[in-house]
């Protein structure tokens, strides 16, 4: 093997096998989450140890627009981007040998891009680092597998099942009803058994064609880059299969949202022990104080957790989704859950973020928020007992009342960044703008004769 392919993980070397690399795609996640970069023949990868990119990829927008220039100065400058290949990977649905390698991106000087979402969850996890602390995720994935959608115009659909009937909803942990659209699965098991990328679980949801993937726990930057690959592959498998797969929070009217919950702890990095666990297991403060950083920052947070205008449509009682930042043991009608566990696996499931969000963005607006709260030692309010389906101003009910709050909460913005929250909020509000322009079907019907 040549020199720089000594440097991969054993997944990426033993899916190479005895094989030449064809191609190699150089890609880094934009604020979307979307992968973004250059493919590029193995031969040239080989002997190049960075390449550029302009750093305006950041300010693009979902809709492919470009979002206000939020600097003073702003030239389109050139990034380098450097390759970590402990991400290198399989692309195993192309038809020759290809490898993914998401990058590192600094400016010319070397700092790292303070913008970048997966620079903002390094610098987050260093926060953590400096306290004596690390950081431990685990992100479940809940997406839709729906009947090809080629109109906008036209609602989603479930998909057509192997038994000739559309998948149906109301199926939750239904054994025949993942058997439905088996073939799709066995793709993701394959695809992520060629990326070196384990899968903890899956099971059918309580959607139409709704699954659920949950992921093992783990460092989070490696976490994020997992479901940043994921969803990459589970859309190339259900496209093999003559369906979509989408990651929208909320697809389908009447039917559950997508979330992406995600489970923290905290250890200690010396002696490996839970924080949120004392000598004789009983809870400490610092699990009551992270609690607490999400009771008072997630309000804000929620402008990463919930990016779109349809992040929102989630956000409705009885519909497997929080209303509110309340949190309970074991009760998942809370925003904040405290899972049954031991005590060395004492986590609190953040349930806020939609499946939409940016993993790396979720991740760490979630740790953030709980930073916070270990630093500031602020205690949470009383556990909600009982159905906490009740009303609540704490949650945003739409993308600019969300980017309000982040805007109003100084101590979270100051974790983020200047440039990161300058950034986003250009982004974000010229989405929500161009989503404004567009008059919705609703609007056609029951006001252009009514009114």
């Amino acid at each position: 093997m040549s020199k720089w392919t000594d440097k991969l993980p054993d997944a990426a070397r033993d899916f190479i096998g005895n094989r030449r690399v064809d191609e190699v795609e150089c890609i880094i996640g934009d604020i979307a989450g979307v992968a973004r970069g250059k493919a590029m023949p193995a031969a040239k990868f080989a002997h190049q140890k960075s390449y550029f990119l302009p750093n305006s990829i950041f300010l693009q927008t979902i809709t492919g627009e470009w979002a206000d220039n939020p600097f003073d100065a702003f030239t389109e400058p050139d990034m380098i981007l450097e390759p970590d290949f402990t991400t290198a990977t399989a692309a195993p649905w192309t038809a020759d040998v290809t490898l993914q390698v998401i990058h590192a991106a600094t400016d010319q000087e070397g700092n790292l891009i303070p913008y970048a979402p997966r620079n903002l969850l390094r610098r987050i996890v260093d926060l953590y680092a400096e306290q004596g602390w690390k950081a431990v995720v685990a992100p479940e994935m809940e997406f839709f597998l729906t009947a090809r959608n080629i109109d906008p115009n036209m609602p989603v659909m479930p998909p057509m099942g192997r038994s000739g009937r559309r998948a149906a909803g109301k199926q939750a942990y239904s054994m025949s009803a993942v058997d439905e659209y088996g073939k799709v699965i066995d793709d993701i098991y394959d695809f992520a058994e060629a990326q070196g990328l384990e899968i903890d679980g899956i099971l059918q949801e309580g959607g139409a064609g709704q699954i659920e993937l949950n992921l093992a726990h783990g460092d989070p930057v490696r976490l994020a880059d997992d479901v940043f690959f994921f969803k990459r592959l589970i859309r190339e498998a259900a496209l093999r299969h003559d369906c979509f797969a989408t990651f929208m929070a909320k697809p389908i009217a009447g039917e559950p949202g997508s979330a992406m919950h995600i489970h923290t702890s905290v250890v200690d990095s010396k002696s490996g022990k839970n924080i949120f666990a004392g000598s004789k297991g009983m809870e400490t403060e610092a699990f009551l104080h992270f609690i607490g950083g999400l009771q008072n920052h997630l309000g804000a947070g929620i402008a990463l957790l919930a990016p779109y205008v349809n992040s929102y449509r989630r956000y409705v009682p009885d519909f497997a989704a929080p209303i509110n930042l309340e949190w309970g043991r074991d009760n998942r009608t809370t925003g904040l859950r405290v899972p049954i566990s031991s005590a060395a696996g004492r986590r609190v499931e953040n349930r806020l973020p939609g499946m939409d969000c940016n993993p790396y963005l979720g991740i760490a607006a979630t740790l953030a928020c709980g930073y916070l709260g270990l630093m500031e030692k602020r205690l949470p309010r009383p556990e909600f007992i009982g159905s906490a389906y009740i009303d609540s101003d704490e949650i945003p009910v739409n993308m600019g009342d969300a980017l309000d709050l982040l805007d109003e909460d100084a101590a979270l913005k100051s974790v983020l960044g200047d440039s990161f929250c300058k950034v986003y909020d250009s982004v974000k509000r010229n989405e929500y703008k161009e989503f404004l322009q567009v008059i919705s079907p609703w609007e056609r019907e029951h006001l252009l004769l009514n009114v």
